[in-house]
């Protein structure tokens, strides 16, 4: 009967074959290390750690490949907040992170990139992203022109009017369109901060994972995976980056996405202040149990938090 898996981009189950017998390629979008995850984070790793164990079952050779992100304005702000360096903000959290993954039981990925050791590979794809017209400079910024791409909004299957009011997407006035979204920022004398064709500064979120898919996996490669809530902007953006910078060549055969944990019928996040990160559910609960917990739901996962005295 085979592996059936429900593709996003065309928003059906399909048989999945890989575009090597012999060599599954799996991307899967890692934590942002700025603070302890949240049971709702680890869902996501959690069911793709599950895929991933599949995959091996079935086939000859995996490589899966989860990132670090360690240079964003969450971590900036991390750090001013607590007086701490940046490095010292993202050496913390890390481990952290790989503590708590230990104890849900998930394997480690074959490969493992951090975003500050591949400035050089994402400067590559945004000077081709300029060459071939698809992304300008604005005052030290490089946006892409989401106008350029007519393909640009297929994966999410978002409109105009849903992407400019969407979730992360940032109206600035040196934008030419709303929906342009950041590939390079200028960066202060106090943050992180790398040399470019355009100004001392760093990359925007989504070009991190273009760089350090293609790096390791190459194009195209057979699976992208996370959570629900990063189909757009994320995904779509990084979809439409690199399959720009390569002249419309295929970037992803198949894109899954995990559902949410949601805490009485809102979806559990920091900014909503509904969380219990997997440190505080590993001192009440085994991670095997928190596991089979995350994995009980097809989809979603339901939770109700106790009220606080």
């Amino acid at each position: 009967m085979g592996l059936a898996l429900y593709n996003t981009a065309t928003q059906q189950k399909e048989q999945f074959k890989p575009l090597n017998d012999k060599h599954v390629r799996m991307y899967v979008c890692g934590p942002t290390v700025y603070d302890y995850a949240h049971i709702g984070n680890a869902r996501t790793f959690v069911v793709f750690d599950l895929l991933n164990r599949v995959l091996r079952h079935e086939f000859t050779r995996v490589t899966c490949v989860r990132n670090i992100t360690d240079v964003e304005d969450k971590i900036i702000t991390a750090a001013d907040e607590t007086g701490e360096t940046i490095d010292q903000v993202t050496e913390r959290t890390g481990r952290a992170f790989h503590e708590d993954m230990e104890a849900l039981g998930l394997l480690p990925p074959d490969v493992e990139p951090r975003a500050t050791d591949h400035i050089p590979e994402m400067i590559e794809i945004i000077k081709l992203l300029i060459d071939k017209g698809h992304a300008y400079e604005a005052d030290g910024h490089v946006l892409f022109s989401v106008a350029s791409d007519q393909n640009y909004g297929s994966l999410s299957r978002r409109n105009r009017s849903d992407m400019i009011t969407g979730a992360r997407v940032e109206v600035a006035p040196y934008k030419k369109d709303p929906c342009d979204f950041v590939l390079w920022k200028p960066s202060t004398a106090g943050q992180p901060g790398w040399g470019s064709p355009w100004s001392r500064g760093r990359p925007g979120w989504h070009i991190e994972c273009s760089a350090m898919s293609e790096k390791y996996l190459d194009i195209p490669f057979d699976i992208h995976g996370g959570g629900l809530d990063l189909a757009f902007p994320h995904h779509e953006n990084e979809l439409a980056q690199s399959t720009c910078a390569h002249d419309g060549a295929e970037f992803v055969k198949t894109w899954i996405h995990s559902g949410f944990v949601t805490v009485d019928g809102e979806k559990m996040s920091k900014s909503l202040g509904n969380f219990v990160t997997i440190r505080q559910a590993l001192t009440d609960s085994p991670g095997e149990a928190i596991r089979l917990f995350m994995l009980g739901s097809v989809s979603y996962t339901h939770l109700t938090l106790p009220t606080k005295a």
